[in-house]
């Protein structure tokens, strides 16, 4: 058993596995089994000494987990794919070819010996060529949360931290500690500059370009070479559940902060005292009030 508590040596299985099968075991195809943990490693594949899998855990051909790997349950590594670094993958997640987890930072900033982690949350979907990179300092780590979609060559660079449910389409780009809240969706060939922060429900449209912080709740899209708020996000918020009272409050308060003529701090003392204030009111408000690169 490797160490960490319950969770197996996959070079350890790997061996176990071949003598097992030299002395008419297991058939051939690398199914490992040792008590209740059973693993399917792929004969081309390369898992380094001092990985960690967990049960049922799939790894295709020509995929490589390097030793400070720890991937848990259920994980499906399809093939060419590539896991290092100090990387955590969540229980049920899938990985799908030639993705790359854990690689070494772009930022110029980084020092040699750095120990930095990547953590990748259950049930969440990577898709191929994505690319999701080590923080930079000692300790950082970069966060891609549970049950997110982060489709076809989509980049998250180092310190990158993305809440559940986040779904970003193919070939985001996402710079050095941008951070997604929960349930927000980006589209298609979006990029963001370092450090913005996109709102939770809020949905971004694909060719946008971030370059402030995005609200949570609305809905964006370029404008005239600009990321402009079109309004509330109210074909994503109503499938989620929020209440027509709760969409009416953000459509008033969009049409305070953005129609109505007023500066940022007149349209925010309005949204608080003319709009009913729903926590999902008192979020938005709080959410201008706080960023530190301003609201698109």
């Amino acid at each position: 058993m490797g160490p960490g508590g319950g969770v197996p040596d996959a070079v350890g299985l790997v061996r176990e596995a071949e003598s097992l099968e030299q002395n008419g075991g297991p058939p051939a195809g690398r199914r490992m089994e040792r008590k209740n943990v059973m693993a399917k490693i792929h004969q081309t594949a390369i898992v380094e000494d001092g990985a960690r899998l967990g049960a049922d855990v799939e790894v295709g051909p020509y995929a490589h987990i390097g030793a400070d790997v720890v991937i848990g349950d259920g994980v499906k590594i399809a093939q060419g794919a590539i896991i290092d670094g100090h990387t955590t993958i969540g229980e049920s997640c899938q990985i799908f070819p030639y993705a790359l987890i854990g690689m070494k930072t772009q930022d110029l900033k980084y020092k040699e010996g750095s120990v930095s982690y990547v953590e990748i949350g259950p049930r969440t979907v990577i898709r191929e060529f994505a690319t999701v990179h080590l923080g930079t300092a000692d300790g950082e780590r970069t966060v891609i949360g549970a049950d997110c979609l982060f489709m076809a060559y989509c980049h998250a660079a180092h310190g990158c931290i993305l809440g559940d449910h986040v779904i970003c389409s193919n070939s985001v780009q996402l710079a050095g500690d941008v951070h997604i809240q929960d349930y927000a969706i980006i589209g298609g060939c979006a990029a963001s500059h370092q450090f913005c922060t996109v709102g939770a429900h809020s949905m971004v449209g694909g060719m946008s370009k971030i370059r402030q912080d995005f609200p949570p709740y609305m809905l964006g899209d370029m404008v005239e070479g600009s990321l402009k708020v079109i309004g509330p996000n109210v074909v994503g918020l109503t499938r989620r559940g929020f209440s027509r009272e709760v969409i009416h409050a953000l459509k008033e308060a969009h049409r305070f902060i953005y129609r109505d003529g007023l500066n940022r701090t007149q349209a925010l003392d309005r949204v608080e005292n003319d709009v009913e204030q729903f926590d999902e009111i008192k979020r938005l408000v709080a959410f201008y009030r706080n960023s530190q690169r301003g609201v698109a």
